[in-house]
């Protein structure tokens, strides 16, 4: 058993180093994000699941923090996303979710911005679940949906439950950020859900502008 248990721990460590090595390559070589609209005030991204690669692209990470799954897998992607300087929080709708919902609106006070990715981490893919509403509604900081594109060869789709998006060599893509929204502070359950839809429907729309204008925005 003990036998067993270091050889998962080495597993771990091995695929921590490789996703270490793999998230540096990405940000260094192979990534160039060119952001438009960007905010100049703190707020609270909402972010797909599949472009969760969006955070390289945030401009000030000293105050930034990604919400990443409390799951084992999102722990090795907390764990290389630190040493590329993104700090977490670490829950989920099913795991930690409370504790994290808590530990989000402390780092909001503190005036960091912080990014959900409104769709994870299983899913339905383009979903807006009702955390970022209520994270919202509970610290007065707008919501900014963004989208993301790129038209080069190297900017990979992957068959994973989102769709995940990722350049696999260098690789130009454009960031475009909406206005930011800012949702009221006292909501009943169907005023959240419409608010979820909300969200999902400016996410869209976003998605749709940048695509179909792309060399306005790269």
């Amino acid at each position: 058993m003990e036998n067993n248990k270091k050889i998962v721990e080495k597993l771990k460590i091995g695929t921590l180093i490789n996703l270490v090595k793999i998230f540096f390559h990405i940000e260094k070589h192979l990534l160039k994000i060119k952001n438009n609209n960007y905010p100049k005030q703190q707020v609270i991204f909402s972010m797909w699941h599949c472009d969760q690669c969006l955070v390289y692209g945030i401009e000030d990470k000293s105050k930034f923090y990604a919400l990443i799954s409390a799951s084992n897998d999102g722990e090795i992607i907390a764990k290389a996303a630190e040493c590329l300087n993104i700090k977490s929080v670490r829950g989920s709708t099913k795991r930690r979710g409370v504790a994290a919902s808590l530990e989000l609106l402390d780092k909001l006070k503190e005036g960091n911005s912080v990014g959900i990715m409104v769709d994870g981490p299983r899913g339905p893919k383009g979903k807006v679940k009702d955390g970022i509403i209520n994270i919202a509604k509970l610290s007065g900081v707008p919501i900014v949906p963004v989208a993301w594109a790129s038209r080069d060869k190297n900017f990979r789709e992957f068959n994973t439950w989102d769709k995940f998006r990722v350049p696999i060599g260098p690789c130009k893509t454009a960031a475009l950020y909406g206005d930011p929204i800012y949702v009221p502070s006292e909501l009943t359950k169907e005023e959240t859900q419409i608010w979820c839809k909300k969200i999902e429907d400016e996410m869209n729309a976003l998605q749709a502008c940048l695509e179909n204008e792309y060399e306005k925005f790269i």
